[in-house]
């Protein structure tokens, strides 16, 4: 990763899945915490898609843990129903089985991307700052994740890319064919679930890494959360990844991006906590 990985020892981990995603993350988060075990200390947080709304707003340290899953329950003011439907996922599918690395997966859907009608960037943009607490940069270790709609490469985006915390968030979170690809440094960028659901491999170097993943599946040239964990643990990392239980995925509903069920999915991360306290602990006390 960096340098900083040479001297820092745990990273989490917050992977993409929609707005039910974002609420089951902070669930998750605040169980853990609440029974003593608190990830957002850790020496890195990777976000991706939802998860980098979760990572920017607990790095923030505007509010605590319990504030912000208290904000969840809240009615989702400012934000824009959308839905994944059946149609966009069949050509993600189509497009994930004719190609053979996440950058060529990432240039076709790039290219279905910029060709979508949409709402315009700076709408979209006005959501994403609504949701975020700080739109600085935390002085900790914060990595966000986009595709260059072009190339298909995945960015890691940080402090030190010169890209303002709001548009590298509101970039991970364009959810193609859904949400207006995001212009950075003058090049358009998609979400950055479109290289890896949770771009775990981000984290290599780290020690000990929690990776919490709303979406569990890859596809074709996409590598899932799971065997993303288990790179990690070939190098010698420990890692534990958290997916949604059977409960989580029923509260999640058909639509992550329905605002009306990130409550429902915030009350199941807080219920499904418990279950990894006790893997969560022993990991974190290393």
């Amino acid at each position: 990763m960096t340098d900083t990985a040479d001297t820092a020892d745990t990273a989490l981990v917050l992977g993409g899945g929609g707005l039910t995603g974002v609420g089951w993350e902070i669930g998750i988060l605040h169980g853990l915490a609440r029974a003593g075990v608190d990830l957002t200390d850790a020496d890195l947080l990777v976000g991706t898609s939802a998860g980098s709304v979760v990572a920017a707003q607990v790095r923030s340290g505007v509010l605590t843990l319990p504030e912000l899953y208290e904000r969840q329950l809240a009615a989702p003011e400012g934000e824009i129903a959308a839905e994944l439907g059946l149609t966009v996922v069949l050509r993600y599918a189509r497009a994930a089985l004719t190609a053979r690395t996440p950058e060529a997966y990432g240039r076709r859907i790039g290219r279905m991307a910029l060709a979508a009608r949409t709402a315009d960037e700076s709408t979209r943009r006005a959501v994403i700052a609504g949701r975020l607490l700080s739109h600085d940069w935390p002085e900790r270790p914060l990595t966000v994740t986009a595709v260059d709609a072009l190339t298909g490469e995945l960015r890691a985006l940080d402090a030190a890319s010169g890209v303002p915390l709001v548009d590298a968030v509101a970039a991970s979170c364009a959810v193609p064919l859904v949400w207006p690809a995001v212009t950075l440094d003058g090049r358009r960028h998609i979400d950055g679930g479109m290289h890896s659901s949770a771009n775990a491999h981000l984290a290599a170097g780290y020690r000990r890494v929690v990776v919490i993943a709303p979406l569990t599946l890859g596809g074709g040239p996409l590598a899932t959360p799971a065997a993303q964990a288990a790179a990690l643990t070939a190098r010698g990392a420990r890692v534990l990844l958290i997916t949604p239980d059977q409960a989580a995925r029923k509260a999640f509903g058909r639509n992550a991006l329905d605002p009306a069920r990130r409550a429902p999915a915030a009350r199941a991360g807080l219920a499904q906590a418990p279950a990894h306290v006790e893997r969560a602990a022993a990991l974190w006390a290393q």
